[in-house]
């Protein structure tokens, strides 16, 4: 069982994009974990109004149109709430090489203690579990997400997902330590591991 009160302050992200490449940013979560719970109340979340339009496909995946966003602020209004409350903690996310690169590059300033990736985590955890994609993730573990916010691939929902998902496999690690020399990715902040080629996005 891990020691929740080892851990270093950690929030989960998710972002979507426009659906360009490389994307702009649309929404932005950031969800603390404290305790060993995510705590909502001290959450942070942007939506963000694209200086480029969404695509439809984007669209079409997460639900953010150019014009629900047009009355929404532009990153560089942003960036300095989400730099300000990120500051030096650890980041989470699934398939976190995306989550990260994108952030680094609307927060060139910006770097993290270190950054966990769930999908690198639950191929060591659950080596034998069908798929480690989220949503399979999610269906092999029987997480409860009865009190998600909004629904999948926004990026509320996605980061109070992969939060729960992430304690959930939390509990199969004796400490902080064990799990941080598990899924920290190659080459990103905190890495331990020998060098590697790190996935691409597909």
């Amino acid at each position: 069982m891990n020691d929740f009160t080892t851990w270093p302050p950690l929030f989960v992200v998710d972002v979507e994009g426009n659906g360009a490449n490389p994307p702009d940013l649309v929404e932005v979560a950031a969800l603390p974990i404290r305790h060993g719970q995510p705590d909502t109340t001290t959450a942070g979340h942007w939506l963000i109004q694209p200086p480029n339009p969404v695509t439809p496909f984007a669209a079409r995946v997460h639900g953010l149109t150019n014009q629900q966003l047009a009355d929404h602020p532009r990153w560089e209004t942003v960036a300095p709430q989400v730099h300000g409350l990120l500051g030096a903690a650890w980041i989470c996310a699934h398939h976190a090489h995306v989550d990260y690169q994108v952030l680094s590059r609307h927060l060139p300033d910006w770097r993290p203690a270190g950054v966990i990736d769930t999908l690198r985590l639950a191929r060591a955890t659950y080596p034998d579990a069908p798929r480690h994609t989220l949503d399979a993730l999610l269906t092999h573990t029987g997480t409860d997400l009865t009190h998600a916010p909004a629904q999948r691939h926004r990026a509320t929902y996605d980061a109070y997902a992969t939060a729960h998902l992430l304690l959930t496999m939390a509990t199969h690690y004796d400490n902080w330590d064990a799990l941080r020399d598990t899924a920290v990715p190659p080459g990103l902040p905190e890495d331990r591991q020998p060098t590697e080629e790190a996935p691409g996005l597909w």
